[in-house]
């Protein structure tokens, strides 16, 4: 299990953030004073419509997006001030992401896969290749390390990206819609995986979906409609 600086400290804390686009001479609010606390190890379930403002919020706990206003604080890590430096840096070390188009470098196979992200990061040469090897184990990889995304299945990809995801041992790790592409079976046993690696790990997650078949695998659900999340 991976040791935080503190049990006992939120993974993510976002307090009243709106997220303002300017089109023209209008304002279109993506989030409108949105605060939000995740637990060192809790897994929420951000369920909204599309549009609603679900990537926008996720986009900014990953330090992808900055906000308008409002605080960001991921640990003891205040990222609301971040510049683009600071934000690449931030984002190697504390945060994993899984998105719903999975994202795998085509040419790379699976244990590749994994060790680009620690190319990025802290990790190099035998410490990296090392834990690449034992998250593809976890994960029941182990036998498809030399694969390619072409050789593997959609429910295999999904679990490469999320042994990605936990290359560098992040505090955070943001799942877009991590089912979306596959059947009522599969995307189960994905959600049954999600949820024992970060527990396993005691790891945060927010998962974004629009599947309520998703919420029974979270410890929470966070409602989110026009970019206002219900109390």
């Amino acid at each position: 299990m991976t040791a935080h600086a503190s049990e006992a400290t939120p993974a993510l804390q976002m307090a009243d953030i709106r997220k303002v686009y300017r089109m023209g001479d209008n304002e279109v609010v993506a989030l409108d004073h949105a605060s939000l606390t995740v637990g060192a190890d809790e897994i929420v379930a951000l369920v909204g419509p599309s549009g609603s403002g679900k990537t926008t919020l996720c986009s900014i706990a990953g330090g992808i997006l900055s906000a308008t206003s409002g605080t960001v604080t991921v640990g003891t890590e205040e990222i609301s001030g971040y510049g683009d430096k600071e934000l690449t840096t931030f984002r190697q070390n504390q945060v994993g992401f899984v998105f719903q188009s999975v994202n795998l470098v085509p040419f790379l196979n699976a244990r590749e896969n994994l060790l680009v992200v620690d190319e990025l990061g802290r990790r190099e040469g035998k410490p990296a290749r090392d834990r690449a090897d034992r998250l593809l184990d976890e994960l029941g990889l182990a036998d498809r390390a030399k694969n390619l995304p072409s050789q593997l299945s959609g429910g295999q990809k999904q679990r490469v990206a999320i042994g990605r995801a936990l290359m560098n041992e992040p505090r955070l790790v943001l799942f877009d819609e991590p089912t979306s592409a596959l059947d009522t079976e599969l995307g189960g046993q994905v959600m049954e995986l999600i949820q024992s690696e970060m527990k396993a790990r005691g790891t945060a997650a927010i998962v974004v979906t629009h599947d309520e078949r998703i919420t029974e695998y979270c410890d929470r659900t966070v409602r989110i409609t026009d970019g206002v999340l219900a109390a």
